[in-house]
């Protein structure tokens, strides 16, 4: 076979960065027979795109990166739906698409959905990505013809918002970043020092309104004194972060840094309001942080019985699942690093690839 699939996305650091990084990965060393073609467009960020590409040493990649900027290709496909994709990549069996552009082709189609926040959310994203998305999303209801969603909760939201047979969706669940590995105690005290942490701390990974920042404030004023703990929150701000006693705004972090981060906290706190598939979850747990989450969404299925679950809307509820973790840290620890374990890119890429053959 002949594979084409759209790397565009892996400079920008995002779970679906991520995702492409690693599914490609862990394609390339699953397979060594059919042939993978890497097509990306990008404009200022060409050469983080053709170093990840170049990374790859494999006899059976074939490099397509373009100085193609981003909002162009959106109009060409998205909304004129002309030039196929062949014209970049030449002939192909199967044909991957990212979560920006859908372009037409020949190839047998397949694209992952992450989530539906552009049409859940349209109030938090920019104008500009919700109209992206709902193009590129009515070419997918229209032609795509095997669509892999990252959980049986998002595969339920494509059914019920996009209205696309169930028949054409596929669960293949993600797994944590494999470059999170466990990380020595030196290390993280050194980052948690340079970082300006003075104490044991709970850690929230995300920012964005669905992260449910308020409520978590909330629920960590109610065990602040008694716990004798820190908050810390990372990720890109939407909005300030209310200056309280223990609360620590480090904004966006590195990878680096944030390993040493899950590493060093007494728990993770990811009680969001909504997530496709929530990876922040499984890579506390593999790095032996125990994990609070929300009881909707995605996340008890990510979860499954190795976190607290709590109803994300309540503080309290979230303050005592904070209480319960703490108190049993050892033993959801300990469930967390299998749970983890049940998660792999290895058999992500095999679930891929089988449906990669179905097209042929």
């Amino acid at each position: 076979m002949r594979i084409a699939i759209d790397v565009s996305p892996v400079v920008y650091e995002t779970g679906v960065s991520y995702y492409t990084k690693n599914l490609v990965n862990a394609l390339l060393q699953l397979n060594e027979e059919d042939e993978f073609v890497l097509f990306g467009g990008a404009l200022r960020r060409k050469g983080e795109l053709d170093n990840f590409v170049n990374s790859l040493r494999q006899k059976n990649v074939r490099k397509r990166t373009f100085f193609l900027p981003p909002s162009a290709l959106s109009f060409v496909w998205n909304d004129l739906h002309k030039f196929p994709i062949e014209n970049f990549t030449g002939s192909l069996n199967v044909f991957h698409s990212s979560d920006w552009t859908q372009p037409p082709t020949s190839a047998y189609k397949v694209t992952t959905i992450h989530d539906l926040v552009p049409l859940r959310f349209p109030e938090i994203s920019h104008p500009k990505i919700v109209e992206t998305h709902k193009k590129r999303l009515s070419w997918v209801v229209k032609e795509v013809d095997k669509i892999i969603a990252v959980s049986t909760f998002t595969k339920d939201e494509i059914v019920g918002l996009l209205g696309i047979e169930p028949k054409r969706i596929v669960v293949i669940p993600e797994a944590a970043d494999p470059g999170l590995v466990p990380v020595s105690r030196e290390r993280v005290r050194r980052v948690i020092k340079n970082l300006g942490l003075t104490r044991d701390y709970l850690l929230v990974v995300g920012a964005d309104p669905r992260k449910n920042i308020p409520a978590i404030i909330q629920a960590f004023g109610k065990i602040r004194k008694e716990a004798d703990l820190d908050l810390v929150i990372t990720g890109r701000f939407w909005e300030d972060v209310p200056k309280e006693p223990g609360i620590i705004a480090l904004g966006h972090m590195p990878r680096e840094d944030l390993r040493s981060l899950y590493a060093g906290a007494q728990a993770l706190v990811y009680t969001s309001l909504y997530e496709g598939f929530g990876l922040p979850i499984l890579e506390a747990m593999q790095l032996g942080c125990p994990v609070v989450t929300s009881n909707i969404s995605s996340m008890p299925e990510v979860a499954g019985e190795a976190a607290v679950l709590v109803d994300p809307t309540n503080p309290t509820v979230i303050a005592s699942g904070i209480e319960k973790v703490l108190s049993e840290r050892e033993i959801w620890i300990e469930k967390g690093l299998g749970r983890a374990k049940e998660f792999s890119w290895e058999n992500t890429a095999k679930l891929t690839f089988k449906v990669y053959k179905e097209g042929v």
